[in-house]
């Protein structure tokens, strides 16, 4: 077995989705409809709509599940409502949990907000612990979810367990070995390895080309492989004492400095244009960022991207969401049902063979659609075996209420030392005194 000290990360599609991300971050739209707290009441044969409202890319249109779902329920019409951006996304959901005005009858929250909804805004949204069976997930992916009172707001959709996405033409361009066994060879004693095949790389480059797109990206790749990230388990804001902060920071800060990125905000247009342009090697990569890279890469780089295992010995999560229930939304009982079936091993079997996104429920790990699953674009990458085996022995990272913000701070004094050539120093002063004016 090849994992010894193994965490829980954060972020999903947001990079942030993470992750994201999901950081972090402009995110990919997958499709937009009218929606919100405006669902019509059942009409006089009974039938309702309901709406789902959430950000990046759950997979469920990709999948067709809504289209299934009305099959399954002929009287029931689900219509998705879709924010690129979850920075955007998150504020206006705050807002509408305030007001109890202009909520979905399925909300979507990122793994970076759980901890504070769970903490502030608990009695604001279903309990789906009578709902769905919380052993069904994997342990920790519940417990984030989950007051101490036990009750629970969201049920798992997906995890990011970790590994590394890379160009094997550019690799073989470079002068190095593009098998993905060999790669996780190279990277096997952690991230400090990763730089190092960077300083390889960069010698013999490809012209236009630059081993990682972003050192941001690999700042959360390093802190998602630590326990405690940014809070303790007592409660306490520990960012500025993080071990795993320290790493990150210094790893990035080492990336900058011998040019080793592109220096990209992950998601943004630019970092959209190189994935389409071709200019990136390598991308930290949580499972859920196969689907963002194939997007933007488009055809053209079909089978030259791969997928290593994550530098290290520790299994490691980057991102995740979960679908809550309002207790305001105008068909509560109907939601719920929707979500059980959203989140049942089946669905998220369908999610991950149509975008990628890995399942954190058990019950699809043994499913053909996951256990034997592979990616075209990516090789034929065995990511049903590479991300199980690291899912699977995940615990529970702890997780403070203001995570998204300390996240997405050091984040963007990361991309200002890479695009505007801030010092390290400074930029950590910047990050440090912009969270503490959120946090205190």
């Amino acid at each position: 077995m090849r994992i010894t000290r193994t965490v829980a990360g954060r972020g999903r599609r947001t990079a942030v989705m993470a992750t994201t991300g999901l950081t972090a971050a402009a995110l990919l739209l997958t499709g937009c409809s009218d929606s919100g707290s405006d669902s019509d009441e059942a009409d006089a044969d009974g039938n309702i709509t309901l709406t789902v409202a959430d950000f990046g890319q759950f997979g469920y249109k990709e999948a067709g599940l809504f289209e299934k779902y009305h099959e399954l329920h002929p009287n029931i019409t689900v219509k998705e409502n879709v924010t690129a951006d979850e920075k955007v996304y998150y504020p206006k959901f705050l807002q509408q949990l305030n007001t109890g005005s202009g909520l979905a009858d399925v909300q979507g929250i990122e793994v970076g907000r759980v901890k504070e909804l769970v903490d502030t805004k608990a009695d604001a949204f279903v309990d789906l612990a009578k709902v769905i069976d919380t052993d069904a997930w994997v342990n920790w992916k519940a417990l984030q979810a989950t007051t101490d009172e036990g009750k629970v707001i969201g049920a798992g959709t997906d995890i990011g367990p970790m590994s590394i996405c890379y160009r094997r033409d550019l690799f073989e361009q470079a002068g190095l070995p593009a098998d993905r066994e060999k790669i996780a060879e190279k990277v096997a004693g952690g991230w400090e390895d990763y730089l190092k095949l960077g300083e390889e790389y960069k010698k013999k480059a490809p012209k236009g080309t630059y081993f990682m797109d972003s050192a941001s990206a690999m700042y959360n790749g390093v802190v998602s492989s630590d326990e405690e990230q940014y809070y303790s388990k007592d409660g306490k804001a520990i960012y500025k004492e993080s071990a795993g902060v320290k790493a990150g920071w210094d790893l990035a800060a080492e990336a900058v400095d011998k040019k080793l990125s592109q220096g990209l905000a992950q998601f943004s247009p630019p970092w959209q244009a190189a994935l389409r342009k071709g200019s990136i090697a390598t991308v930290a990569c949580p499972a859920w960022m196969a689907a963002q890279i194939s997007t933007y890469a488009g055809d053209e780089f079909k089978g030259k991207w791969d997928i290593a295992r994550t530098p290290g010995q520790t299994a490691a999560n980057w991102g995740g969401s979960f679908l809550s229930v309002p207790a305001k939304g105008k068909h509560v009982k109907e939601a719920g049902e929707l979500v059980k079936w959203l989140t049942a091993p089946e669905q998220q079997a369908a999610v991950f063979k149509a975008v990628g996104v890995f399942p954190s429920n058990k019950g699809a790990y043994d499913l053909p659609d996951v256990k034997g699953a592979t990616l075209e674009y990516f090789n034929n990458a065995p990511i049903g075996e590479i991300y199980a085996e690291e899912a699977k022995v995940i615990p529970a990272a702890v997780l403070g209420p203001k995570d998204g913000i300390i996240k997405d701070s050091i984040s963007t004094q990361i991309n200002n030392m890479e695009q505007r050539g801030t010092s390290p120093d400074k930029a950590w002063d910047a990050a440090t005194e912009a969270i503490d004016k959120v946090i205190g």
